[in-house]
């Protein structure tokens, strides 16, 4: 997939490895790691090197998830071993050597460190006890990652690191691996993780493989830039071929001009073709209008929701109309999955009351839609099921803009890899035109292409959209609100993304004096700020009307004023029409007075609630 890249990574580098699916990154990243071998040059790293990577086998270990971490310590382990071996032989000499080098490698913190590990991924306390075979496939890799995370090594290979975490996990990885000493080469479609993460960038296209210092943002403009000029060079050259081909054809029978339609043809021989910009994307979707818009779409009254008599979030009140743009928060487990599926349907309410619009049309993308897809079936037969009215031609053309063209569109859906089967069912949310569109993770194992795809068709979306994501490009371009769901509740979240990564990070930085003991420190700083919010939160929508409102009225006083001063007015003889104009001037007046004041005591109450904290 490479063809003569060449390129040298100094230690302390962290390099995100780019470049569309299929082009050769997980292949590059096996050959760094020694699983694969160059066909031809040379690669090379220091043999000294302790290498660390995630295992993409999740399997069902009856160890416990802390022996499962600290196994990524290899050294650890061993000294461990020969410890008890000395021990039970009663080497007193050997055994203060082996104490002497655990504790050079920090080998008696080893325990607190595999547990602020699993913290940081998610892992409630109490966990770190429960045998892996417990946890499900996700929470396995999971585990692999931390396994790898614990080992102390020079290089880490990454690849795909937060498609199995949520938003919490991902904030608390991108600030470990920002702290992380030696090189790491980590592959990732999640832009953001990449520009927080990396200080270089490694990007393979065309099976070449080129190296720039700096985010992964900077090196896509500086890339635009270059191709954009290279398509200019392109056409340029282009036309001054078909120039000097025009004189070859006219001239070269003609004895006079013979030598000089010679000279033309030697320049076309010489010159050097510049190559087409191709475009690297052919993803581009959309959101039909939907059928109706009814208003409101759904409602949530003191709903408690839940599984059989377990309820995981009480009192939700929510109303979902047109046009809403909802991201929910919150930490794994505490119900975000949960509370979409009660709104889509898929769950009944455990109390209160679910309202659904006689016009409403849901589609839900849950996070494990791949899974439910027909592994035997091809995306036009999956199309067909929905209508069987569609021919082969009208579904083909419906499937090639979400990048199925041409025998793809034809294959089985169990040759498809995990961003293909992503596409897919994606592709069938939009067909079938829904007003109400739930996306919980929708993003694992889509590319970047795909993603910023996803995004704008869900800008341009009539109807409402509740997303759960961990990709905070997607969050950031769909969602106006956020609702955070803690401690059983769901509330506004009266903050970015910045603030709720500040958030989370205070809580993941609390120390973790063992795995399994204590209080939640990152629960509880998250229930003060959530309850700080959910204080404010009133006080500051009412500043936000007030502001509104005021802004509509010095509008409307701006433009008496405006009218006062025309002469025009005065002209008409109408006095009746400039007593009124005087007199709502003066009502105007006492209305912003009135407002202002409201303004100063909004305020100063702000003041006074964050002081009392």
């Amino acid at each position: 997939m490479l063809n003569g890249a060449n390129f040298l990574v100094h230690p302390g580098w962290r390099v995100g490895l780019t470049g569309r699916n299929g082009s050769g990154k997980s292949s590059l990243l096996a050959l760094i790691g020694g699983e694969l071998a160059a066909d031809a040059g040379d690669f090379g790293r220091p043999r000294d090197w302790v290498l660390a990577h995630v295992r993409q086998q999740a399997e069902a270990y009856a160890h416990t998830a802390l022996d499962h971490v600290l196994d990524g310590d290899a050294e650890f382990r061993r000294l461990e071993r020969e410890l008890a071996e000395a021990e039970a032989a009663h080497d007193a000499v050997r055994q203060a050597v082996l104490h002497d080098r655990l504790h050079a490698i920090g080998g008696y913190a080893a325990r607190a460190r595999a547990g602020e590990l699993l913290h940081g991924l998610g892992f409630a306390p109490g966990h770190e006890a429960r045998a892996v075979a417990e946890f499900s496939g996700g929470w396995r890799m999971r585990l692999n990652l931390a396994q790898a995370l614990m080992c102390r090594s020079d290089l880490l290979l990454l690849d795909e690191p937060t498609n199995h975490l949520d938003l919490d996990a991902v904030l608390w990885l991108e600030d470990w691996l920002r702290r992380y000493e030696g090189t790491l080469v980590v592959v990732s479609h999640d832009r953001e993780f990449l520009d927080r993460v990396v200080t270089h960038v490694l990007h393979i296209a065309d099976a070449t493989a080129e190296l720039f210092a700096g985010s992964v943002s900077a090196f896509e403009r500086k890339r635009a830039e270059r191709l954009a000029q290279q398509q200019v060079a392109h056409e340029r050259q282009q036309r001054e071929r078909a120039r000097l081909q025009r004189f070859v054809d006219r001239f070269k029978a003609k004895a006079t001009k013979a030598k000089q339609a010679q000279s033309r043809v030697k320049a076309l021989e010489r010159m050097t073709e510049i190559a087409a910009v191709r475009a690297e994307s052919g993803i581009e979707f959309e959101f039909a209008a939907p059928a109706a818009l009814p208003d409101p779409l759904l409602g949530l009254d003191d709903v408690a929701v839940g599984y059989g008599e377990r309820r995981v979030i009480e009192r939700v009140r929510l109303s979902l109309r047109p046009g809403d743009r909802i991201g929910l928060l919150g930490a794994n487990g505490a119900g975000k999955s949960t509370l979409v599926k009660t709104i889509a349907g898929a769950l009944p309410v455990l109390g209160g009351e679910r309202r659904a619009n006689k016009g409403l049309a849901i589609g839900y993308f849950a996070q494990h839609q791949v899974e439910q897809l027909d592994a035997d079936a091809t995306p036009v037969q999956h199309l067909a099921r929905l209508d069987p009215a569609l021919g082969e031609q009208a579904a083909r053309d419906f499937l090639g803009t979400f990048g199925f063209s041409g025998e793809r569109a034809l294959a089985d859906v169990a040759g498809f890899s995990g961003g293909e089967k992503a596409r897919l069912a994606l592709a069938l949310i939009v067909f079938e035109r829904p007003n109400l569109l739930l996306l919980d993770e929708p993003t694992n194992h889509l590319d970047i292409d795909t993603r910023e795809a996803l995004a704008e068709a869900v800008q341009e979306f009539a109807g409402a959209v509740v997303l759960v994501a961990h990709d905070r490009g997607l969050l950031r371009a769909v969602c106006d609100d956020y609702l955070l769901v803690h401690g059983g509740r769901v509330q506004p979240f009266d903050g970015d993304l910045d603030d709720y990564a500040r958030l989370v990070l205070a809580g993941a930085r609390a120390p973790v004096e063992s795995a399994g003991t204590g209080s939640d420190p990152r629960r509880e700083a998250r229930r003060d700020r959530a309850g700080q919010r959910a204080r404010l939160a009133p006080l500051k929508k009412e500043v936000a009307r007030i502001e509104r409102e005021l802004a509509a009225l010095e509008g409307e006083r701006s433009g008496l004023q405006r009218e006062l001063a025309d002469p025009a007015l005065y002209a008409a003889a109408d006095g009746a029409a400039v007593a009124a104009r005087v007199r709502r001037q003066g009502q105007l007046a006492q209305e912003i007075d009135a407002l202002e004041q409201a303004w100063l005591d909004a305020h100063a109450a702000i003041e006074a609630a964050v002081t009392s904290d």
